[in-house]
């Protein structure tokens, strides 16, 4: 088994640029990984990903790369700004959480307001991203495919 130190940022981008198929397949791939990336469902992101790039015919490995769009790093400021963007979507104001008087069944409702809101800015932001990731790698293995063509 390889260790860590090994891997470097050089031999990630030759693996995932040689990956066979399509560009569309590939994308597609990409697209669903980011997409499931989104939601804060640790430890089932991969799962999520393989199952929507299985449903969309993407390329599996390419979808399972693309849930790294959370990590450790932009675990909070992602969760973060789906949660603003959710609270904008359902015209709430976010800092409604912080009232400290709540009872029992205000904090449930507060709970379900809360991840409501978490979810849908989510799934509007991981649609915006997986869009964007989608085109992007679709172009960049348009290009590597035009040049490997050439022979360059």
């Amino acid at each position: 088994m390889r260790s860590l130190k090994n891997i470097n940022l050089k031999k990630i981008l030759s693996f995932f640029l040689h990956q066979d198929g399509s560009p569309y397949f590939n994308a597609k791939g990409v697209a669903a990984g980011v997409f499931s990336g989104c939601f804060p469902f640790f430890g089932f992101q991969i799962l999520l990903g393989l199952f929507l790039a299985r449903i969309t015919k993407g390329n599996l490995i390419l979808a399972a790369i693309g849930t790294w769009i959370s990590n450790p790093f932009t675990y909070i400021p992602l969760y973060y700004f789906n949660y603003k963007v959710g609270s904008i979507l359902l015209k709430t104001p976010t800092d409604s959480l912080s009232d400290k008087n709540l009872l029992v069944n205000d904090l449930w409702k507060q709970g379900s307001m809360f991840s409501l809101r978490l979810i849908l800015g989510s799934s509007l932001v991981g649609l915006f991203l997986a869009l964007i990731s989608g085109f992007f790698v679709f172009w960049l293995y348009k290009i590597r495919r035009k040049f490997s063509k050439k022979g360059i």
